[in-house]
């Protein structure tokens, strides 16, 4: 009797091992440079191996991995290239899609945005440690970015757009700096972003942006240099 062929993999499941993977380098559960064996990414997305090989070409053709001989696959390493070509390609993006934003984006919007921004700064700036902070704070953080470049209307552009938020993600900071280096700094500079999109001053609301990137990248590469300098 011949032997069942496995089937392929639904085109569900290769996208569902896509973003099972995406969460495990948004929630740290894969680490920049770590090495795992498909094997071991079945395990950790629990889906069928299958899928997980059909996924592997995309994450390659996006430099989120590569193959190894006798090693395996090797999650991105961060190096200051990959810090300043993805800060760049987050820049170009952006400021697109701040001239859309201001020109678009409701009053309501706006005020619900500004307000999720309080509260985070709110809890960061109290003396009692908040479990949950950093990863509300991300929440709030990105998802003004992500609202802005969806906000287009260009599905090539934001699939772009995320791809190159995972290389950013991949660069961490230890939990002891995250408050003071990032959280606060990035809440008080999106405040400010959005006070002047409130103006609906397009070329002030770039300005505003571009700073924040740049101060974001600065922030990153200091972290980076020190961890190397330790």
């Amino acid at each position: 009797m011949a032997a069942i062929e496995p089937r392929p993999p639904t085109l569900a499941q290769r996208d569902m091992a896509y973003e099972g993977f995406r969460q495990q380098i948004m929630n740290a559960g894969l680490k920049p440079g770590q090495f795992v064996s498909q094997r071991e990414l079945t395990e950790l997305l629990g889906l069928p191996l299958a899928a997980v090989r059909e996924m592997i070409p995309r994450l390659e053709a996006a430099r989120l991995i590569r193959t190894v001989p006798k090693r395996g696959l090797q999650v991105a390493h961060v190096d200051l290239k990959l810090v300043r070509n993805a800060f760049q390609i987050r820049a170009m993006i952006e400021r697109e899609a701040v001239l859309h934003f201001v020109r678009n984006v409701s009053d309501a919007d706006l005020t619900r945005i500004e307000r999720e921004h309080q509260a985070i700064l709110k809890r960061a700036r109290a003396a009692t440690p908040d479990a949950e902070l950093d990863r509300d704070a991300q929440t709030v953080d990105w998802g003004l970015h992500d609202f802005m470049v969806d906000s287009i209307g260009n599905e090539i552009l934001s699939e772009l757009y995320r791809v190159n938020s995972l290389h950013v993600r991949l660069i961490r900071l230890d939990a002891h700096v995250i408050r003071p280096m990032r959280i606060l700094p990035a809440m008080e500079e999106h405040l400010q972003f959005l006070k002047v999109v409130k103006t609906r001053d397009e070329n002030a609301a770039v300005t505003k942006m571009m700073e924040h990137i740049e101060r974001s990248k600065q922030r990153v590469l200091q972290a980076l240099l020190e961890d190397r300098g330790s």
